[in-house]
């Protein structure tokens, strides 16, 4: 370390601002090793395949690997955490779906691990939005969903999510609570296993974004019942919503966020909302996106700030209002 370097550093030490300093010398060749995107959730989900995506058009814009690390558990709260907690030097990222809005409140416990939505992280960019649809699988002769509802009344019929917190569990939860429907729900640890069990036929239902299921409507092993939405869904367009159905005020939309830690420099954010609205251009990645069920958003940091705000606002007063916990 040079002279002026150090003279520098011992200044700002007696200043209290050796964070703030290293943060900003840190930010010349950044980044200068590889960064890691942490999805808060298990391998084969949608969130993990954007992930996935994106680290792949990232690297060599960037120059760097770009690795995708699972960390999964209580509703993806303590992947969350460890990426609020980690330094914000550019090197750890979070592919978050909007779970990180509304994990937190409906878990009984919240592990001490736990994050402030509004405080603890600093906003890339929104990556998507994700229609949610109800399906079935062979766990049910229903057709249709008031067949379903229906045999519900005969014998409960179960809902899986990818998780307690999930907006597939509190969509499940308004759409009892506003039709009088008793669908039992069942948490799964991600999109992949609780998708397992329906295509099994153990779960007759579920609450799901697009990607996952289309295989198992290709093969017939699944079908949709509705799309929670206000319009019709351009990746199904003949699924009608739940209003067309007389289910009404009973909409979801499900989306996708890149994070980094509280305290990222502007300028890191600056290139990577940059490099990831470029990427979400890019004629393959739109494709891509569309093959997982999500339509791209992009635009400045502060849309993934609002959208998250206002989600933590409307689902907070939503599980407050349904009593909604985690099973």
């Amino acid at each position: 370390m040079s002279f002026p370097t150090k003279l520098l550093r011992s200044l700002m030490l007696g200043l209290g601002l050796v964070g703030a300093a290293s943060a900003a010398l840190a930010q010349g060749n950044w980044p200068s090793k590889p960064i890691t995107i942490v999805v808060a959730y298990p391998a084969g989900g949608d969130t993990d395949a954007l992930a996935r995506v994106f680290a792949e058009k990232l690297a060599p814009r960037l120059g760097q690997p770009v690795l995708v690390d699972n960390k999964p558990g209580a509703s993806g709260v303590i992947g969350s955490a460890f990426v609020g907690k980690a330094q914000p030097d550019g090197y750890t990222l979070l592919m978050a779906p909007n779970t990180f809005a509304m994990a937190q409140l409906v878990l009984k416990t919240t592990p001490q691990a736990g994050y402030d939505v509004l405080n603890g992280f600093t906003p890339i960019i929104q990556t998507g939005a994700q229609p949610l649809f109800i399906a079935a699988g062979p766990g049910t002769k229903a057709k249709s969903l008031k067949e379903a509802m229906d045999e519900s009344k005969k014998s409960e019929l179960a809902y899986a999510s990818p998780g307690s917190g999930s907006p597939m569990h509190v969509l499940g939860e308004m759409f009892n609570k506003s039709t009088g429907a008793n669908f039992r729900h069942v948490p799964y640890r991600g999109v992949a296993p609780a998708l397992t069990d329906i295509a099994g036929g153990h779960v007759p239902l579920t609450w799901i974004t697009y990607g996952p299921i289309a295989p198992y409507l290709a093969d017939g092993k699944m079908r949709l019942f509705a799309v929670a939405q206000a319009q019709r869904s351009p990746l199904a367009p003949d699924v009608p919503t739940l209003a067309e159905l007389g289910y009404k005020n009973v909409e979801v939309t499900a989306w996708n966020g890149l994070y980094g830690p509280k305290g990222l420099p502007p300028e890191i954010v600056k290139t990577l909302n940059a490099q990831f609205n470029d990427i979400i251009k890019m004629p393959d990645v739109a494709a891509k996106m569309k093959t997982l069920g999500t339509i791209p958003v992009g635009g400045a940091p502060d849309v993934l700030a609002k959208t998250t705000a206002a989600d933590l606002e409307r689902f907070t007063r939503v599980v407050k209002e349904l009593g909604i916990q985690a099973d």
